[in-house]
């Protein structure tokens, strides 16, 4: 499948005043048990670049690669976290499993993503750092499965790398698709451009897996300790936390996944890039893959949108959303 510019379609409204002001467009993609497509918005088989949605594939990938680690490490493997002090101490936990250290990461120095952390954290006089900026998790991941295999540490980014290619052969896999093309990801890392479908069918995959796989481990990893994925005050925490058997990951540019212990799942894509309509449509999604919407309530109130109703000001879902 060759990339090409997605046809996104409205999304949300930004209301000002009964008045729309701004329009996110996107797509988004509700998948069933079995793979096959039960609501998309927009052009949702358009290659794009999963971004940190994909990262409990990573760290599944990892785990059929001979890393364990403790269900909160693994939860912390496959994050984007906030930097709180959990994140930080929980990255050098990882790194110590294998006498590794932050001079072994590779990934950029960084402050703590969540704003109050940060401003705790430069009100201190820290300087930025590998164990704070968020991707940390999973680059000590990286480096102790390169680790504990006998493979190289200094190139463990490398498309090439054992790591990155077993990562590459299971989002494969799980997807159902090729590889389309190969960047790299804000964090260093490679990043593999899929179908907002195949990342869905992917995501899903992970949250169905049967005990013994090593996507159950990562699955159950996220559900039972959320802030180690996200952050205490994060919308993807809050999100698994309110929906029994939920596993969810956000992501940069607008991305953003979810699914169900039987595999339906929903992926969406915000085309501007922003996050301020990721996880209203995430909720919104959801609400069409059957989630009961009382436990959706507080993102879709938020935005003022459990119905789709007009409001005055906020976000407002788009009826092309709505109504699919």
């Amino acid at each position: 499948m060759e990339p090409r510019a997605p046809r996104h379609e409205p999304l949300a409204y930004v209301m000002r005043a009964g008045m729309v002001e701004s329009i996110h467009y996107g797509s988004a993609v509700v998948v069933d048990a079995d793979g096959a497509i039960r609501h998309t918005v927009g052009d949702p088989d358009a290659i794009m670049y999963p971004r940190s949605a994909v990262k409990p594939i990573q760290a599944s990938a990892m785990v059929g690669c001979g890393l364990t680690l403790p269900a909160d490490l693994l939860a912390l493997a496959a994050s984007s976290h906030s930097g709180e002090q959990c994140h930080v101490d929980g990255t050098l936990r990882i790194l110590a499993t294998e006498s590794l250290s932050e001079d072994d990461l590779r990934n950029p120095l960084g402050y703590p993503l969540d704003a109050g952390v940060r401003d705790k954290w430069l009100a201190a006089g820290r300087p930025p750092s590998r164990l704070a900026q968020n991707c940390s998790g999973k680059h000590a991941a990286m480096l102790v499965t390169a680790r504990r295999n006998g493979w190289s540490l200094d190139d463990y980014r490398d498309p090439e790398h054992p790591v990155q290619r077993e990562i590459a052969s299971l989002l494969a896999e799980l997807s159902g698709e090729k590889i389309a093309k190969v960047a790299v990801d804000g964090c260093g890392a490679p990043l593999f451009a899929i179908s907002l479908t195949g990342l869905a069918r992917a995501i899903g995959a992970v949250a169905s897996a049967v005990d013994g796989l090593p996507q159950a481990a990562v699955a159950d990893a996220i559900r039972t300790h959320p802030v180690q994925l996200g952050g205490s005050t994060r919308p993807v925490t809050e999100l698994i936390k309110a929906v029994p058997g939920l596993i969810a990951k956000d992501g940069a540019e607008g991305v953003a996944v979810a699914a169900l212990p039987d595999d339906t799942a929903v992926a969406i894509k915000i085309a501007d890039g922003t996050s301020r309509a990721r996880d209203v449509v995430t909720a919104a999604a959801l609400a069409l893959a059957g989630v009961d919407p009382t436990a959706l309530a507080p993102a879709l109130d938020d935005a003022g949108a459990l119905n789709g109703d007009d409001v005055s000001d906020g976000l407002r879902l788009a009826s092309s959303l709505i109504r699919r």
